[in-house]
């Protein structure tokens, strides 16, 4: 991939940062995190502004209703509207970032043609079923079953951490359809409509006492086969496909965020005075910290600029996925810990509560708390290394233990 910009590229950003300057002053406030139905109507608000402007599904192909751009034309975007500090994918995330993306791989004509256009437009919110609370990151152990009758599979069973399930419209639904198939063999992928009778929202509260969890119920709800995903059984090999989107690709909007929150904290050690009589800036630890943790954003970035190339030519970036899942993941732990040693006690409050620098910077507080979940999302960390060294190392098998 050359990412030399080319004539096409710098009008594209200019069009783009135009665009934005334009729009952006024009929207409401953000409403709370905890207000799920006004999140909903906010992402999906936006999302229609990118739809009319010509900015949905930027990496989509044209054929399925996207712009076709190029690997570097979707970073310039990225970077744009993060650099903007535009509206993130939000409540949109499942379905623009992986189930749309899965679709269009696995999915049928008249699936996408159904959903495709509707996650453009941001008149369709997904929720993800794939975790269980038996199974957790061990997505082989899933119980939730679907027993075949005539036209429709019949699901029982439940699902948990299931992002904006309040608010969703369907759900990437991973079931069991061969209980007597090897762990990794009898998996199906379905679509799930979250208001088929038989389906029920349980909300999660998180540690900084929002909502966007939730578990579901499903007790003996029908499911049309026409929305089943690849073939019966083979719902393994499809969820790998989604994965791949989601772990190699769904976070980078949040790579660019965090070069935000490392300015961030770089100003507030500035502006923090110190016992010595200068700024906590002076510690050369605390630099050297922020100067590894910088590099090795800088360093995931590369690793993003490859799995987009690979996966605009059509490939999917298993290895690399996971490669970049552990990583940045773990960085962002790392950012928030920092974060937390410069502001000190104010980083003990979820309130606002100003740091040394007299500055409210309560959201970096809730952005630490939040990273607690990064290892364990789309699959833990513990998960991702058993990855790379089966896949990419050929190591022996881990053991299993029953």
């Amino acid at each position: 991939m050359d990412l030399r910009p080319t004539d096409r590229e710098i009008a594209f950003r200019d069009r783009l940062r135009a665009w934005l300057a334009e729009v952006l002053p024009t929207l409401p406030p953000a409403p709370r995190r905890d207000d799920l139905p006004a999140r909903r109507r906010y992402d999906t608000a936006w999302q229609r502004r990118l739809f009319d402007a010509g900015y949905a599904g930027v990496d989509w192909p044209s054929e399925h209703g996207g712009l076709g751009a190029s690997p570097t034309e979707q970073l310039i975007f990225l970077e744009e509207t993060a650099r903007a500090r535009a509206p993130y994918v939000g409540a949109n995330f499942v379905g623009l970032l992986h189930a749309g993306p899965t679709l269009i791989v696995e999915g049928t004509a008249e699936q996408r043609a159904r959903h495709l256009p509707r996650i453009l437009r941001g008149e369709e919110v997904w929720c993800q079923g794939f975790s269980e609370p038996d199974a957790g990151s061990d997505l082989a152990a899933l119980r939730t079953s679907a027993v075949r009758d005539g036209d429709c599979y019949v699901v029982t069973g439940r699902k948990i951490w299931t992002s904006h399930a309040e608010v969703a419209d369907h759900c990437e639904l991973l079931v069991r359809t061969d209980p007597g198939a090897p762990r990794h063999k009898g998996i199906t992928w379905l679509i799930l409509p979250m208001d088929a009778p038989g389906v029920r929202v349980r909300p999660l509260r998180t540690a900084v006492g929002t909502g966007e969890f939730s578990e579901l119920v499903l007790d003996g709800v029908r499911v049309p086969a026409s929305h089943r995903v690849g073939p019966e059984n083979d719902g393994w090999r499809v969820a790998m496909v989604t994965f791949s989107f989601e772990r190699g690709t769904a976070f980078i909007g949040d790579v660019i965020e965090s070069r935000n929150i490392l300015r961030e904290i770089a100003a507030a050690a500035r502006a923090t005075p110190d016992r010595g009589g200068g700024t906590l800036w002076d510690d050369a630890a605390l630099r050297r910290d922020v100067g590894r943790l910088i590099a090795e954003v800088n360093g995931l970035w590369a690793l993003i600029r490859k799995n987009v190339s690979e996966a605009s030519a059509g490939m999917v970036p298993v290895q690399g996925a996971s490669v970049f899942k552990l990583r940045f993941t773990e960085n962002r732990q790392r950012i928030a810990d920092l974060a937390g040693h410069v502001l000190g006690r104010a980083s003990l409050a979820l309130d606002g509560l100003p740091g040394p620098d007299g500055r409210a910077r309560g959201h970096l507080v809730e952005d630490r708390v939040n990273t607690l979940s990064f290892t364990i999302a789309a699959g833990t960390s513990q998960i991702q290394r058993n990855i790379l060294a089966e896949r990419a190392l050929g190591l022996p098998k881990e053991p299993r233990w029953t």
